[in-house]
């Protein structure tokens, strides 16, 4: 199965350089890089304009969020269906950063998720322990319970782990804990999905770039990667690309 890269832009990009950066990814994906299914996560102002560029490429467009409900009196939010409506095709929800900054409890990303299945899309749900959980031993048990609240009966979107700790930090996990987290979280979704649990695409992300991805993408249970800092232009994202091809 293809490993899947997503670039997750967060907030960055104003339009003449996310067209930039859209324009030297596709180009870029003109070498043979057909072995991995990208995507791109710009910020919702620029779907419309990048999505279009990504398209001719081969790359699908994501989004970083969406709202739980259809539509309704929500200011400022997107519901999946108007992500939908602009080509997008996976969403990014639960990310630290979102339950950090706006309170998001397990709950909100489950019902997220359901939404965003509804509407056709495919969701990208993010689970991850602090330093805080980490320290204290309790990362396991912190993601158990985020897989047992965020993901909703009859999951078949993506589980995205991302040691809170890490991002950001320029710093990836070492091997030997994304090897043992992504077995646990494979062991989880087994147990709360059955079957369907070992076809679910776990990706990693934290600290990814083009100097450690050959050696975290062929990790048992890695199917990918999200990717934060190094997405943001073509030259740091595209090696990552290419060394998920390569395995």
């Amino acid at each position: 199965m293809k490993q899947i890269i997503v670039g997750n832009w967060k907030m960055h990009g104003m339009t003449a350089d996310a067209a930039k950066v859209a324009d030297d990814i596709g180009a870029a994906m003109s070498e043979d890089v057909s072995g991995a299914q990208v995507v791109v996560c710009p910020p919702f102002t620029q779907l419309a304009l990048i999505g279009p560029k990504l398209r001719e490429h081969g790359i699908a467009l994501g989004a970083q969020d969406c709202h739980q409900d259809p539509c309704g009196a929500h200011t400022g939010d997107i519901a999946a269906s108007m992500l939908r409506d602009l080509g997008v095709e996976y969403v990014i929800l639960g990310h630290s950063e979102r339950r950090r900054d706006h309170n998001e409890l397990d709950e909100i990303v489950r019902e997220k998720a359901v939404a965003a299945a509804a509407a056709g899309l495919t969701p990208i749900v993010c689970v991850g322990e602090n330093a805080d959980q980490r320290a204290a031993g309790d990362s396991q048990e912190t993601v158990g319970w985020q897989i047992q609240g965020s993901l909703p009966q009859g999951f078949t979107g993506i589980v995205a782990y991302e040691p809170v700790w890490a991002i950001g930090s320029g710093t990836a996990a070492s091997q030997q804990d994304i090897a043992d987290m992504t077995l646990f979280i494979r062991e989880e979704l087994v147990r709360q999905f059955g079957d369907a649990g070992k076809t679910i695409k776990i990706l990693y992300g934290g600290s990814v770039n083009g100097r450690n991805a050959a050696d975290i993408l062929p990790i048992a249970n890695v199917g990918g990667a999200l990717v934060g800092n190094a997405s943001l232009a073509a030259d740091t994202f595209m090696p990552i690309v290419r060394a998920a091809v390569d395995i």
